[in-house]
């Protein structure tokens, strides 16, 4: 099962967060589920722009051009350029590019930062996490509105972005009452066993593709007063092909 059909499994009316909205790829899809809402966020202007184009006029989708993080104000984009072309999809507000060789140069971007936790969501069932390593800061602004909505989370994770970030996160949200899984080939595994040093090996240089077979950087997360219910649903899901 793919982090789509993880959500498509789930779904529940409400509000579904896209975090790291990229072009859409996620953010269509989601407005796509019955009785959803979706709020997206890209905080990189071309990105935006392209994002704005595929959502066209959906009366269900907001857009905003923003980051978030645990503070408001604004923030720097790290934006790695390589062979002259943006990588925008390791734009990062968590490290920096610089001493990766010639290929590669770094672009800084100031961008608008704020807290999920100031737009006051009442309805939010599920988030989709792409941060590029500031997935911890995502959450610390994100604490009232974890404790009040209970939504099920997807979460990339990526120790080439932030070292560390693999027990980070999941500590963190373990403290908030959430369970963390990782699946493979319909497997669904406690984070308890995910090997880091197997099944996470890869270059911080954008300009190395190679990595760990398999290489695993998606974990969900489930409310731990619903998790067995949750996994029942997913497992049911994935039987039904």
């Amino acid at each position: 099962m793919d982090e789509l059909g993880f959500h498509r499994s789930l779904h529940r009316s409400g509000t579904l967060l896209d975090i790291g909205a990229h072009h859409g790829g996620f953010t269509l899809p989601l407005a796509a589920l019955p009785a959803s809402r979706v709020l997206a966020f890209e905080p990189l202007p071309e990105s935006f722009a392209r994002l704005r184009a595929a959502a066209g006029a959906l009366a269900n989708v907001e857009l905003r051009q923003e980051a978030l993080g645990d503070r408001t104000g604004e923030a720097e984009l790290a934006l790695p350029v390589v062979d002259g072309v943006p990588n925008e999809q390791w734009a990062s507000l968590a490290k920096t590019y610089a001493g990766h060789g010639p290929r590669v140069a770094e672009q800084r971007l100031a961008v608008p930062l704020r807290r999920l936790d100031e737009f006051g969501l009442t309805d939010l069932t599920a988030v989709k996490l792409d941060a590029e390593g500031a997935e911890y800061e995502v959450l610390r602004g994100a604490v009232e509105t974890l404790r009040r909505c209970r939504p099920v989370l997807s979460i990339e994770i990526e120790e080439r972005h932030r070292p560390g970030s693999t027990w980070a996160v999941p500590a963190f949200l373990d403290a908030l009452g959430y369970d963390g899984f990782w699946e493979h080939w319909g497997d669904w595994r406690p984070m308890s066993s995910f090997d880091r040093a197997t099944m996470q090996v890869a270059s911080r240089d954008p300009t190395v593709f190679a990595a760990s077979d398999p290489y695993v950087f998606v974990f969900y997360f489930l409310p731990r007063e619903a998790a067995p219910a949750l996994l029942d649903r997913l497992r049911k899901a994935e039987a039904a092909g």
